[in-house]
């Protein structure tokens, strides 16, 4: 018998939560994550990596753990469920260092997963995963300058890491050990299935909001996203939401005249009225100045969510970077084919305002 168009919404949801930690387990390195997206029979097709899920995850676990940090985003999700089986294709960008012609470089790996999925007393886990590769782009190593004064922490920037040295954990962990013991998995009703499958989507668009507030320096838009009492830790600013919401946008206008950040791979964990969870950015920035710079920064978003009076919002932000790399800037934005196209703007004047509200 079919499923009700609810219980399939939360299954999309569930193998979707199984791709972000998949991609969790391998830029954590943490095998026990990566081998539990599988079911303890699933199997890999990575070309020269064949075999058992559970030999995968060692593999990768101890490939990753001597590496510099990677940043796998799975985006572009297409589902397709008949009963207690599931087919997705997702597209995947990878930033990992690699031999791949001398000394490890940087790399920007560009492919598609297309995973089988089975559900098995009531969890959706993958089955078998097959990785399709399609475009690599290679970079320079960057090189880390410590600026920071030791225990500056109104200016401390939290560096991602592997396992448990990753300071994300810290807040999982903290979210994990305040929960009630885990109990046996049944399966949910409609109105449950229809609460996580609404409160999963309005978190994940929490996001969306604060990526276009600072994109396009709109303090009210940012404030949508947080609770009045939030707070903040991004490096640039470490303090209360209301005052980062406004000092972001001011310092953007005057380094960044352009600017956008990405928002992907949302893992999230609801109980009841509260949630945790991490979400991968990828933010473009340009920098002005005597030598401009197109500067790439992968990072992570470790966020807590309540809902209060029916709504969610996010109640503390802190940002993990991963990675980083810059070139010289050059003005192709009005070169060739690019010259006659609309351009983003940061402000009101930028197209997404009328487009916005030629709706009420």
């Amino acid at each position: 018998m079919p499923e009700s168009p609810i219980q399939e919404a939360l299954s999309r949801v569930e193998i979707e939560q199984r791709l972000v930690q998949h991609a969790r387990g391998i830029d954590r390195a943490d095998e026990v994550l990566l081998r539990t997206a599988y079911h303890d029979s699933g199997t890999v097709d990575y070309g020269s990596m064949q075999g058992t899920a559970a030999e995968f995850a060692s593999s990768i676990a101890s490939m990753h753990k001597t590496m510099p940090m990677s940043l796998h985003r799975p985006s572009n999700v297409w589902v397709k469920i008949a009963d207690d089986s599931a087919l997705s294709e997702s597209y995947v960008m990878a930033w990992v260092t690699l031999p791949t012609d001398g000394e490890p470089q940087p790399h920007l790996v560009g492919g598609r997963y297309l995973d089988q999925h089975t559900r098995r007393d009531q969890q959706w886990r993958m089955q078998h995963r097959r990785y399709v590769l399609d475009w690599i782009m290679q970079f320079t190593p960057p090189l880390y300058a410590e600026t920071n004064p030791t225990f500056d922490l109104s200016a401390a920037v939290p560096r991602g890491g592997h396992h448990l040295s990753d300071p994300g954990n810290a807040l999982l962990l903290a979210f994990a050990s305040s929960a009630s013991p885990s109990e046996e998995v049944t399966p949910m009703n409609d109105e449950q299935a229809l609460d996580k499958v609404l409160s999963h989507q309005a978190i994940v668009e929490l996001g969306c909001r604060v990526a276009r507030g600072v994109d396009r320096g709109d303090p009210d838009l940012i404030m949508t996203a947080f609770h009045e009492d939030a707070s903040v830790v991004t490096g640039v600013f470490n303090g209360d939401a209301r005052t980062f919401s406004v000092e972001v946008g001011a310092l953007l206008d005057n380094v960044s005249p352009r600017v956008a950040h990405t928002v992907t791979n949302n893992w999230i964990d609801i109980k009841g009225d509260h949630a945790v969870g991490e979400s991968y950015v990828v933010a473009y920035q340009l920098t002005v100045g005597e030598a401009p710079e197109d500067v790439l920064t992968g990072g992570r978003y470790l966020d807590r969510y309540e809902r209060r009076d029916g709504v969610w919002k996010i109640s503390q932000r802190t940002f993990v970077m991963d990675w980083t790399t810059s070139s010289p800037s050059k003005d192709l934005m009005s070169l060739g084919m690019f010259e006659e196209m609309v351009k983003g703007e940061r402000g009101t004047s930028d197209p997404i305002y009328a487009f916005w509200n030629a709706i009420a």
